[in-house]
């Protein structure tokens, strides 16, 4: 008993060294070990997984010559080109794209095209191939009649039926190549491609457009070339081919375009389509030709916004550099110290008892911040949204404040310097300046409580009560998987039906309007950070004012630009098409005028007949009201060189809806209206 109440470690110090000693070799021997398996397990591993993607690459062929596009599409999706060994050829000579054409399997032909695809470099030539698929139907043949052989003279045994397993596999391949030497033989070249279409991108690019050849009997095309040459100086009926330079395009879209061209210089475009067979007649383009120009080129101006942001950046260095010696920033020095130590706190004092995130709303001005992630939100150990208070005798004009704090948000960065430079003239500023100095008081709070500076965006209006309550609400999506300390995040549904109102259904105060509709704010947010693919559009501008406000009409799934149709896939307009638009917004009267046909003004033409019927339908004004309307003849806005747009305007009577007129054409649902500022905001961004 005495023993087993003796405590279990050494007796001595010297007793705990030995042991310490030998556990020491011990695990010394045992890390060697250790290290030795990994390694060899790493090599077994790497040596598991060659062989599966040697299985892969033979699955893929095994899926190719079987006609399989479910496997071949599931096989792509799994594994990339380089682990498929997609363009390295089997034993035969031959690559998957090989086998899917010259068996005339289109779907697959597609698909692996689509994932990057490309034809054996063996097949140099016609004869080539024709002799290579020669080799390998007179090698099957053979191979097969050497096995049938074996197999009728040979006794039946296990061996026998070895051989009669390998006589059926070589009887399939002998069919596959007898099948893919007559479909090389039977192919022909392909038509020319339709739908050929030629258009100005650049001063200095075209783009051609074009549809895949009409016939169905030709073999798979695999590629497709643009002739492009420019007229010879000498008058002549056709233009010169000789030096034509090709280009291949995109075959899962059908259009390329042509760069390094001269500005000002006619360019006649011929596309043409390839197969095994070879190149097949090229297709001349509608229009003949194009000049490669822009629509600035009509007046020589320069882009608008060329060095705004440089110039504005600039600005504020100088702003800031006046301000570094300012009295008000001595006792703030140390501060950046102190703010990066809250910063790293992150959210875990979030709620700690010190904690300033109001439970109730009193009569004020308040601002709350939503982190969103899928479906949950943040919120507080209450199952409260974060809210700060601003003013609680907030009396001045809100529409006014409201969009200062919509530009404050820009500068989340940049709080604590605003909020410096604000505090000198503190004692006699106007109410005015009080209350935007408690606005960054209040997001310094914020941006402290939370441990974050980007509060993300402005929600675009406040969310008002009748008790006197008004909520200004910022919005931002977390993408990390971030994991916060003594936070937790919530389910919306789940939030929305726990939470208990303190307001009556017939009048519910802010917050309770806030998590009633947060699910509707979420989704203007994330509508309104989508961007407009590529191509020229028709926008239509119709602005409504208040006393206080203008205001225009946006759509609600793309909040951040006005109610548009889109005319085209090409964002360019040509110096000509600019100079047909000019000539027809200066004729007082309207006459109808249509350009010559297979010329760009005539198909902008078309295009915009055709857009203008779309807009009128999407906005609810009937056709021959559009007889009044005007297109913004002074520039095309353009957004980043991808995006441009022609504004399509009411009378002027109409461009602006004034207070207490009625606007006789109110578009159907799916709209809303934004202050003209968060609009311009939200287009910035």
């Amino acid at each position: 008993l005495a023993q087993a109440s003796k405590p279990p470690g050494p007796s001595s110090p010297n007793a705990a060294k030995r042991l310490y000693r030998n556990l020491s070799g011990k695990f010394r021997v045992n890390y060697t070990s250790f290290d030795e398996s990994s390694l060899a397990g790493r090599g077994e591993k790497e040596k598991l997984r060659k062989s599966y993607l040697f299985q892969s690459n033979a699955a893929l062929f095994e899926a190719v010559e079987l006609q399989d596009l479910d496997r071949v599409q599931e096989l792509l999706k799994q594994y990339s080109p380089e682990e498929l060994d997609l363009n390295t050829p089997n034993s035969e000579g031959l690559l998957p794209l090989d086998i899917a054409i010259m068996t005339n399997n289109a779907p697959i032909a597609r698909a692996l095209l689509q994932a990057g695809a490309k034809e054996s470099p063996h097949f140099m030539s016609l004869e080539s191939r024709s002799l290579h698929l020669s080799t390998l139907v007179r090698e099957a043949e053979q191979r097969v009649n050497e096995l049938t052989a074996q197999v009728v003279n040979e006794a039946p045994n296990t061996d026998c039926s070895e051989k009669e397993k390998q006589l059926k596999a070589w009887e399939w391949r002998y069919r596959l190549y007898k099948r893919m030497k007559a479909g090389f033989e039977h192919a022909r070249v392909p038509d020319a491609p339709t739908n050929v279409h030629l258009s100005v991108a650049s001063s200095s690019s075209v783009q051609v457009t074009f549809w895949e050849p009409l016939s169905v009997n030709s073999a798979v095309v695999t590629k497709y070339k643009a002739l492009r040459a420019i007229p010879p100086v000498v008058a002549s009926p056709l233009p010169c081919l000789c030096s034509a330079a090709s280009s291949s395009g995109e075959l899962k879209n059908l259009h390329f375009t042509i760069h390094g061209l001269v500005s000002g210089t006619a360019y006649y475009v011929q596309v043409s389509a390839y197969n095994m067979k070879g190149w097949g007649p090229p297709q001349a383009s509608v229009p003949p030709f194009a000049i490669p120009s822009n629509w600035r080129e009509y007046d020589g101006r320069a882009p608008r916004r060329r060095g705004q942001a440089e110039a504005l950046d600039h600005l504020l260095g100088q702003v800031k550099t006046v301000h570094q010696h300012c009295v008000c920033h001595e006792p703030c020095k140390n501060q950046p110290q102190s703010r990066k130590h809250s910063v790293s706190k992150s959210l875990k004092h979030l709620f700690h008892a010190g904690s300033k995130f109001l439970k109730t709303l009193k009569r004020g001005l308040y601002l709350t911040a939503i982190f969103y992630k899928d479906d949950n939100i943040l919120v507080t150990h209450e199952d409260q949204i974060p809210v700060v208070e601003i003013d609680d005798t907030y009396s001045c004009l809100l529409m006014q404040d409201f969009l200062w704090f919509t530009k404050v948000s820009c500068m989340w960065d940049e709080i604590l310097w605003l909020r410096q430079c604000v505090t000198v003239s503190q004692s006699s500023c106007s109410c005015i300046l009080q209350t935007r100095f408690k606005m960054l008081l209040a997001i310094s709070q914020m941006q402290g409580l939370l441990g974050i500076q980007d509060l993300g965006q402005v929600f675009f209006e406040p969310v008002k009560d009748k008790q006197g309550n008004i909520l200004i609400v910022t919005l931002k999506e977390v993408k990390t998987n971030q994991t916060f300390e003594s936070v937790r995040w919530v389910p919306i549904c789940k939030l929305q039906t726990t939470r208990k109102s303190v307001s009556s259904p017939e009048e519910p105060t802010a917050l309770d309007t806030l998590l009633i509709s947060v699910q509707d704010k979420l989704a203007y947010h994330q509508r309104s950070s989508h961007a407009l693919s590529s191509g020229l559009y028709l926008g239509y501008l119709k602005l409504c004012s208040a006393v206080d406000q203008i205001r225009v009409l946006v759509p609600e799934q793309l909040p951040n630009i006005l109610c548009h149709v889109k005319i085209r896939s090409n964002p360019n307009i040509s110096r000509e098409e600019w100079e047909w638009l000019q000539k027809m917004a200066s004729v007082e009267e309207p006459i109808p005028v249509e350009p010559e046909a297979d010329t760009p003004r005539n198909h902008l033409f078309q295009e915009l007949q055709v857009a203008i019927k779309e807009l009128m339908t999407l906005v609810n004004i009937p056709l021959q009201e559009a007889k009044d309307f005007r297109l913004y003849s002074q520039e095309v806005l353009d957004f980043g060189g991808q995006v441009s747009f022609l504004l399509l305007l009411p009378p002027s009577d109409d461009v602006c809806t004034a207070p207490g007129q009625n606007n006789p054409y109110t578009p159907r649902s799916g709209f809303l209206t934004l202050p003209l500022q968060i609009f311009e905001l939200g287009e910035k961004r």
